[in-house]
């Protein structure tokens, strides 16, 4: 019963919320528009359910070629690639608004793990890459909150980005979505979103921590102090 109740309420919200954040998204279509490369939005195969590959949306703001500059599929913190109005919109995570045309269309649900590229992807360690699409991936969930300002914590260490993500984040926020997996429900979901609501609102608070209490312990290294000393350690 959960998955069809989840389902409706997927495009129930997502309709709704379309129609309501219209009146947002055209101002920020023709802004995108008239400013950078001009690009609008920005399409990227991602990993879905049963690993199955869909195209996500997203508002563009970053230089066309990012994938193939840079740190790649990852972001620092005041990363060069991100453009100026881009930059306001990830901060904000109106960049993600797109998606919900994802999950309208069943490639997406409001609530999951975040639908990764197959770089990211195959971070994971195996075990978790067997499960953590058993769900369909979301726009928010549980390892979005945790991680809510991953590009700052990857930006804490002179470690290679790609050798930190893999090492440090990928394993805990694999567990974090098995977590959820386990624990999934209307009440979870709604609480998810509630968190996510706040977060948005108070980007530095962990909320999530005093509502999730059963939450796997978040390592030390994925902290901006642990991550330093990861670093004067040589690790």
């Amino acid at each position: 019963m959960y998955p069809i109740l989840k389902r409706i309420a997927d495009i129930t919200l997502s309709f709704l919320a379309i129609v309501f954040l219209l009146p947002v998204m055209l101002p920020i279509m023709l802004l995108l528009r008239l400013t950078a490369e001009g690009e609008v939005f920005y399409l990227q195969k991602r990993k879905g359910y049963k690993c199955r590959d869909f195209m996500i949306w997203k508002f563009a703001t970053m230089l066309k070629d990012s994938p193939n500059m840079g740190t790649g599929s990852l972001t620092l913190r005041n990363d060069w690639r991100v453009t100026p109005v881009g930059r306001y919109l990830r901060i904000t995570k109106i960049n993600e608004l797109p998606q919900l045309v994802n999950v309208l269309l069943g490639d997406m649900s409001i609530v999951g793990p975040r639908p990764q590229v197959e770089r990211d992807f195959m971070a994971y360690p195996t075990a978790i890459r067997q499960q953590i699409y058993d769900v369909k991936p979301g726009i928010t969930g549980i390892g979005s909150l945790v991680f809510r300002d991953e590009e700052a914590l990857i930006s804490s260490t002179n470690l290679d980005p790609h050798h930190y993500y893999k090492s440090y984040i990928a394993p805990y926020k694999g567990t974090l979505e098995l977590w959820y997996q386990k624990n999934a429900s209307v009440k979870t979901d709604l609480l998810i979103m509630l968190c996510t609501a706040w977060q948005i609102m108070a980007p530095h608070s962990n909320l999530v921590f005093s509502v999730f209490k059963d939450l796997p312990e978040r390592p030390q290294s994925l902290t901006p102090e642990g991550a330093v000393k990861l670093e004067y350690e040589g690790v």
